[in-house]
C-alpha cells in the first residue's frame, strides 16, 4: 500500500475480495488507472481477501476494517451507518447481490447526506438464484438500483434480466464486455514453478474455475473419462469442491490423470499449455477464462449459459453444449480431441476474435469515461 493523497476517493463494495473473476477485473481496473485514483476496498468476508494479492505496487489503497458490515437485515439505523460511511468518497463502486445493502443506503439517504455517485456492477448470481432468480430480490433489486448513476454489466443476458426483471431504464444499463490483455496470452506458457509437467505425448484438457459446486466440476471429470489415456485433466483453482472433484475422478478410475495444482498467480503464464479449453458450469454470465482461452488460441467446449456462445468464434460454437448435460460435453471434448486440425482451425478463430473484440484496451476506456463522467458529476 502506498501513501494516499488528494485524489479522488473511490470505495469499492465486494461481498468478497477473493480472486475470482469480478474481482481480478477491479484490481486491473486499479492497475490501469495507477496513482490516479485512491480506493477503499470494503469485503463482506473479511478474511477473503486474495485478489488485494494482485494489486499493482504504486496504486493507493486500503483495506477497512471499519466500515459496517455488507450483511445483516436492512433495516433503517442499518443502512443510515451504511449511508454515513459513504461520505467521504468522492464516487462508490458496488458489486453483485452481496453489496445491495450499500445501494439500498445510498438510494434512501443520497439527498439527505449528500452522497457521492454510485456505480452498481453486476455479474452474476449466487448458488441460490443459479436455477431461478428470487422475486423479493428482484424487487430489492429494484427499488435500491432506483438512484445509482449507472448499472454496468458484461453480458446480454444480464443486460436483458436488468430490463425485464429489475425494470431499469435503458440509459441506466452500461453493458461493458470483459477484455484482458490478449497479447499476454499469445506468448509461449512460462513453466516456471507450475506444479504440473507436461510430458511429452501428453495432451491436456484444462479449466480456471473457482472449485464451487456452481462449477459442476465433478461432471468436468466424468465428461472427460472416456478420452485415452494420453489427455489429462488439469483443473486450476481453490475451493470447497476439491474432495468432491477427487472422489469423482477415484470413482472413474483415472485419479492419475486429474491434477489439482491450485489457483495460478498469471493465468497467461500457463494456458498455453492446454490443448482443449472446458467448463461444465450451470451459470456464467461472461468468463474471463473463456476468453484467456481464446485468446491463448484454444477451442473450447462448455455449456451454453450466459454469453458464452456469442463469445466464442463461430467455428466454435458447435461445441457448445446444453447445460447439465455430461454426455453433451463428452462428446465434444471427444470429437476434438480426436482431431488435431480442427482444435488448431477453431483456435486459430478463436484467438483472432478474442484480439479483435475482447481486448483490455476498450474495456479500460469504457470503465475510465464511466467513472471519470460520474465523478465530475459529483463535483
Amino acid at each position: 500500500m502506498t501513501d494516499r493523497g488528494s485524489v479522488p476517493k473511490v470505495l469499492h463494495c465486494h461481498s468478497t475480495f477473493a480472486a475470482g473473476g469480478k474481482e481480478l477485473r477491479a484490481v486491473h481496473l486499479m492497475n490501469a488507472f495507477g496513482a490516479e485514483l485512491d480506493h477503499t476496498i470494503v469485503s463482506g468476508e473479511p478474511d477473503n481477501l486474495a485478489a488485494k494479492d494482485h494489486i499493482a505496487r504504486g496504486v493507493r489503497y486500503r483495506i477497512a476494517s471499519d466500515f459496517p458490515s455488507l450483511t445483516g437485515l436492512p433495516t433503517p439505523g442499518r443502512l443510515v451507518a451504511i449511508a454515513q460511511a459513504m461520505k467521504p468518497y468522492d464516487l462508490v463502486l458496488t458489486y453483485n447481490w452481496g453489496a445491495m445493502d450499500v445501494v439500498m443506503a445510498h438510494t434512501v439517504f443520497a439527498d439527505a447526506l449528500g452522497l457521492p455517485p454510485l456505480i452498481h456492477h453486476e455479474d452474476g448470481f449466487n448458488e441460490d438464484e443459479v436455477d431461478g432468480l428470487k422475486s423479493r430480490r428482484n424487487w430489492y433489486r429494484r427499488i435500491a438500483l432506483g438512484r445509482t448513476h449507472a448499472l454496468v454489466v458484461p453480458s446480454r443476458v444480464l443486460e436483458a434480466i436488468a430490463l425485464d426483471k429489475w425494470k431499469q431504464p435503458r440509459a441506466r444499463i452500461q453493458r461493458i464486455p470483459n477484455g484482458i490483455d490478449t497479447a499476454a496470452f499469445a506468448t509461449k506458457p512460462k513453466t516456471a514453478g507450475f506444479r504440473v509437467v507436461k510430458r511429452e505425448g501428453e495432451l491436456w484438457v484444462g479449466t480456471l474455475a473457482g472449485l464451487r459446486p456452481v462449477k459442476q466440476l465433478p461432471m468436468l471429470v466424468q465428461a472427460f473419462a472416456a478420452l485415452p489415456d494420453h489427455w489429462q485433466l488439469v483443473i486450476l483453482g481453490e475451493g470447497p469442491e476439491r474432495e468432491a472433484i477427487q472422489a469423482a475422478a477415484d470413482s472413474l478410475e483415472i485419479s492419475h490423470r486429474l491434477h489439482l495444482p491450485g489457483a495460478v498467480a498469471n493465468p497467461a503464464d500457463v494456458v498455453g499449455l492446454f490443448d482443449i479449453f472446458a467448463l461444465s458450469s450451470k451459470s456464467e454470465q461472461f468468463p474471463l477464462s473463456v476468453v484467456e482461452a481464446m485468446a491463448a488460441g484454444l477451442p473450447v467446449a462448455a455449456p451454453d449459459v450466459g454469453d458464452i456462445k456469442s463469445i466464442v468464434s463461430e467455428e466454435n460454437r458447435p461445441f457448445i453444449s446444453v447445460r447439465d448435460d455430461a454426455q453433451a460435453l463428452a462428446a465434444m471434448l471427444k470429437e476434438l480431441a480426436e482431431r488435431d486440425d480442427l482444435r488448431a482451425s477453431v483456435g486459430a478463430a478463436n484467438r483472432a476474435k478474442a484480439s479483435a473484440q475482447f481486448d483490455q484496451a476498450a474495456m479500460i476506456e469504457a470503465y475510465r469515461k464511466l467513472y471519470w463522467g460520474a465523478l465530475e458529476q459529483g463535483r
